[in-house]
C-alpha cells in the first residue's frame, strides 16, 4: 500500500487568505512558499510545483508540516539571532578605552594585528582577525597616518592669539587675511589609493627637482584669494608679493590685517605693508592658519601624481590650480573657514 501523500491543510487558510500574505510579505523567500501552499490547494501536483518553484521534496515537505501545524504563521521567516558576539560589551568598552589610551597597557600604538594579539594572548578571547577589523570598523576607527605635530608651541601665547584672533572677527571694521607660501613639485609625492590585494600599483617618480612657490593670501569672510608665483622665498619677493596684493585687495573695511608666521621675511625691517597690518602667528602653530587647509586642497586636485617633464610645464599648472582657487569663493569660505581653528 502506498504510503499517504503530505498536503497541506485547507482549513489553516483558503487561497484567498494565502493570496493576501503574499501581496504584504516582505521578503521573496516568504512568499515562494505562500505560493507553493496556495497552489497545491488550488490543485496543482506535487511535481508541478517543484518543477515551477524549483525545488525539492525534502523542502516542499518541511513548508507543508509548518502550515499544517502553525497555518500563515509558520511559513513566515523569523528573525535569525546569530551566534553571540566574540567581542561583548564589556570588552567593546575595553577595546575603545586603550585603543585611545594605548599606553596604559604599554602599547605605543595599536594596529589590527597588535589588537588581534592583546585580545588572543592577553584577555584569552578565541577570535579572528577579520572580527577584530570588523569590530574596529563599527566602533568608527580607521587607520590614518599621524600629522606631524611639534611640541615647542608656547600653549600661554596660542590661548591669547585665539582670543585676540576672535575679538577682530567680531569687528567691523577689520579684515582679516591670512598669509602664506607653498612649495609645489613638478615630481610630488604618489598619493594613497585602493587597488586591489596583490596589484602592482605604479606611478611615474623620476626625482627630478623641479620646484616653484606660490604665495597666497586669504579672506575666510569673504572667501577672496590672491596667489603670486615665484621660484623662491626672501624679502624682496615677499615685499613683491605685498605691492601687489594692496592694490588687488577690494575689500573697503578700514582696517586690513594680514597674519602670517613668522619666517625670517616677514619680519624684515624694510618691508613695506602697504594697506596691511601684519600680525604674526604664535611660533609653531601652522594649524591656526587657515590657508594651509587650502594648500592641501591645490595640491590634492591638482598635483596628484601629476609629472612636470619641465619647469614651464609645472608653471603652466599652477596658474591653472591658482587661477582655479581665486575664483571659487564659495568653496574658500568653507575651506578656510576661522571656526576651524578655535
Amino acid at each position: 500500500m502506498a504510503p499517504k501523500l503530505l498536503l497541506p491543510n485547507p482549513e489553516n487558510a483558503s487561497p484567498d487568505d494565502l493570496a493576501a500574505v503574499i501581496r504584504c510579505s516582505r521578503s521573496e523567500r516568504d512568499c515562494c512558499r505562500f505560493h507553493a501552499i496556495r497552489a497545491l490547494i488550488l490543485g496543482f501536483s506535487r511535481e508541478q510545483v517543484l518543477c515551477l518553484y524549483v525545488l525539492k521534496e525534502t523542502t516542499l515537505k518541511s513548508w507543508i508540516r509548518r502550515f499544517n501545524a502553525r497555518g500563515i504563521d509558520g511559513l513566515i521567516e523569523k528573525k535569525h539571532t546569530g551566534r553571540p558576539r566574540k567581542i561583548d560589551a564589556t570588552t567593546a568598552a575595553h577595546c575603545h578605552a586603550i585603543l585611545r589610551t594605548p599606553e596604559t597597557v604599554g602599547v605605543t600604538h595599536w594596529t589590527g594585528v597588535k589588537l588581534h594579539g592583546y585580545l588572543r594572548d592577553t584577555l584569552q578571547i578565541e577570535v579572528g582577525y577579520s572580527t577584530v577589523i570588523r569590530f574596529l570598523q563599527e566602533q568608527n576607527f580607521r587607520l590614518k597616518v599621524p600629522r606631524p605635530w611639534p611640541d615647542r608651541q608656547d600653549e600661554q601665547a596660542r590661548k591669547a592669539f585665539c582670543h585676540h584672533l576672535a575679538t577682530l572677527v567680531e569687528d567691523p571694521q577689520v579684515e582679516l587675511w591670512f598669509g602664506d607660501e607653498s612649495g609645489f613639485e613638478g615630481d610630488p609625492r604618489p598619493r594613497r589609493r585602493w587597488a586591489q590585494k596583490g596589484e602592482k600599483i605604479r606611478v611615474t617618480k623620476n626625482g627630478d627637482h623641479l620646484r616653484m612657490n606660490a604665495t597666497g593670501m586669504i579672506c575666510p569672510r569673504t572667501g577672496e584669494a590672491f596667489f603670486l608665483e615665484f621660484t623662491h622665498s626672501d624679502t624682496e619677493v615677499f615685499q613683491a608679493f605685498l605691492r601687489d596684493a594692496s592694490l588687488a585687495v577690494s575689500s573697503q573695511r578700514p582696517r586690513q590685517i594680514l597674519i602670517v608666521d613668522n619666517a625670517s621675511w616677514h619680519k624684515s625691517k624694510s618691508l613695506d605693508w602697504g594697506r596691511f597690518e601684519p600680525l604674526f602667528l604664535p611660533a609653531y602653530s601652522p594649524d591656526l592658519n587657515p590657508i594651509e587647509a587650502l594648500w592641501l586642497v591645490i595640491k590634492q586636485e591638482w598635483f596628484a601624481d601629476f609629472i612636470a617633464k619641465d619647469r614651464q610645464r609645472l608653471i603652466d599648472r599652477l596658474d591653472q590650480a591658482l587661477c582655479w582657487a581665486m575664483h571659487d569663493t564659495t568653496r574658500n569660505r568653507q575651506t578656510c573657514a576661522i571656526r576651524q581653528i578655535k
